[in-house]
């Protein structure tokens, strides 16, 4: 009886601490895990201390502990962005990294190549703000960073490693720029989402053969 009780509430444990920590370039702000459903993770105020950071060749480091994820990045070219609005152009997202997806936990050193996208204001010396766009399963998380961008940049800073924590990931490409809430499973995996719902749905299967047993 006990046993089944842990089991289910590990099971809603695991499905609502999907976090992850943006740890380069550094993120706006201070972490606060419950505010990170929330745009930039809660911080609307640009930081006055930005990085700067290559307009080519460039890359992001984030660590979650939370297997089967998916993350994309967005930017905006305002000054100071406080809104998903500011991320836009003619109604669309601007994306510099389409959603990619990845099976493992870890620390996760990720490609970025921001003039590769094609973005209008993207240059050397722009002030702009990227948004790293998490899925773990409980649905999006947000974390920003408020950068100068420079094309004189060809190496992070001496104390900015790029490594990944696992042998065997992968950082695929959806080949979109759309909402990645709707991935089904056509490549042959499950979905970060159905992955979720069939933990619930077994999680659930054992509530109720508590409950019977009652």
């Amino acid at each position: 009886m006990n046993f089944l009780s842990l089991t289910f509430l590990l099971a809603l444990s695991s499905a609502a601490n999907a976090h992850f920590q943006l740890l380069y370039p550094g993120p706006r702000g201070a972490f606060v895990a419950n505010d990170e459903p929330n745009f930039c993770g809660g911080h609307t105020q640009v930081t006055t201390n930005r990085t700067t950071f290559p307009v080519s060749g460039g890359f992001f480091t984030i660590k979650t502990g939370h297997p089967g994820w998916t993350a994309g990045v967005i930017i905006s070219t305002v000054d100071n962005p406080r809104s998903f609005d500011n991320f836009t152009a003619n109604g669309n997202q601007q994306f510099v990294r389409n959603f990619a997806k990845e099976a493992d936990a870890g620390t996760f050193c990720v490609p970025l190549n921001i003039s590769e996208a094609g973005i209008e204001g993207v240059r050397d010396g722009s002030n702009v703000t990227i948004q790293i766009v998490f899925d773990g399963g409980d649905g999006n998380l947000y974390q920003c960073a408020d950068l100068t961008l420079s094309s004189n940049i060809t190496s992070p800073p001496s104390d900015v490693t790029c490594s990944n924590s696992t042998s065997d990931s992968s950082h695929g490409s959806d080949g979109d720029n759309h909402d990645h809430d709707n991935d089904n499973a056509g490549s042959g995996s499950l979905s970060v989402r159905q992955g979720l719902s069939v933990t619930l749905a077994l999680a659930l299967g054992a509530a109720g053969l508590m409950a019977s047993a009652l």
